[in-house]
């Protein structure tokens, strides 16, 4: 698909009608148009449609929280001038008001406010109603950008993109360094270790991670394997709700709950673990009986595509082959660094087995 956004199709009448010339200080007759020409981009988003935008992205309204977040990570925060209200509630370091919230989730979008900030682009993931959006938008000349920040599978990918939407490869690159920095210590450290059989709960009890989830691809990065590698039917982002019995019968060793993303500490540990030690049948599990439960805020594990949580995941399911390598180390320069704010601790965040 291509898309022609309102100021290329100004100009292109414009050119059609009247070739304009501009005439330099300097007496050098030049063809006024083409250096804007040369910094239009073509761009290929994650659902292989094209789009073409008149340069780089100075302002941009972007939806979900992953997606602002990567956007902080490469420096263009300050280009960010309208979210999505989860966007604003998970990351109130954003600093953006309720004025320039423009939907209350993925599916609700408000187009007219959309407009009215006046937008160079829109970002949203693909699990939210993007052909919706792109039919809506174009009537305003506002392009749309699907880029999926949460899908671990494809966050290289996901980053190289944003960085060419908003012409910030340089800082994108050293993101990108950092992430294969983390990936590169998982498959060395790991490459040789037998999975160990997980259970990964996320935001609603029972609600687990299916193959596609980037909570799987999580799972199997940190030295694990899913014991519902083999289930079908979840949702849009490979989710579903279990059976508790059928959790009992695959018997996990390790258990994992992550719950609602948060930049600002939430204190639901005790209360979450209690209630997993509850469950009925839960406590014959491997996992329970064994000590194996760890709880997060899914704003620490679920950062940068899930390469903290992954790391977190593998120092505890394999914690010889981890030795010497420090998770709390690499979320507090994913947060300070790349997220220019302040961590208070991760243990804030982060409980693993016998904390």
């Amino acid at each position: 698909m291509t898309f022609a956004p309102r100021r290329r199709t100004v100009l292109g009448a414009a050119l059609a009608t009247l070739p304009v010339l501009g005439l330099a200080a300097c007496g050098e007759v030049t063809v006024a148009g083409q250096a804007e020409a040369a910094q239009q981009l073509t761009i290929i988003d994650d659902q292989d449609r094209e789009v073409i935008l008149p340069g780089p992205a100075q302002q941009a309204v972007v939806l979900n929280s992953y997606t602002n977040e990567f956007l902080r990570a490469i420096g263009a925060a300050d280009r960010v001038v309208g979210v999505d209200r989860a966007s604003l509630d998970r990351l109130p370091y954003l600093d953006l008001g309720e004025d320039q919230i423009i939907a209350e989730g993925l599916d609700q979008l408000n187009y007219e406010a959309i407009a009215g900030l006046e937008p160079d682009v829109v970002v949203m993931p693909r699990n939210a109603v993007w052909q919706e959006a792109a039919e809506q938008l174009e009537a305003f000349g506002i392009p749309l950008i699907v880029a999926t920040a949460w899908d671990t599978d494809v966050v290289d990918e996901t980053l190289t993109l944003l960085g060419q939407v908003f012409g910030l490869e340089e800082s994108t690159r050293t993101v990108l360094d950092f992430k294969a920095e983390i990936s590169g210590i998982l498959q060395d450290r790991l490459a040789d270790v037998e999975p160990v059989p997980v259970y990964l709960e996320t935001v609603e009890p029972y609600l687990t991670t299916l193959p596609g989830s980037g909570f799987h691809a999580m799972i199997l990065a940190a030295g694990g394997a899913n014991v519902f590698d083999d289930a079908a039917g979840g949702d849009a982002q490979e989710e579903l709700t279990v059976d508790p019995a059928e959790v009992v019968l695959r018997d996990p060793q390790f258990v994992f709950h992550e719950f609602e993303p948060s930049a600002e500490p939430v204190d639901r540990f005790d209360a979450l673990r209690a209630d997993i030690a509850a469950r009925p049948g839960w406590d014959g599990m491997t996992a329970l009986d064994q000590g194996n439960v760890a709880i997060a805020n899914g704003w620490a594990t679920s950062a940068l595509g899930k390469s903290i949580g992954a790391l977190y995941l593998g120092s505890w399911l394999h914690p010889a082959q981890m030795d010497g390598v420090d998770p709390d180390a690499y979320l507090t320069r994913w947060v300070t660094e790349f997220q220019d704010t302040a961590l208070s601790d991760p243990a804030d965040y982060i409980r693993g087995p016998g904390a």
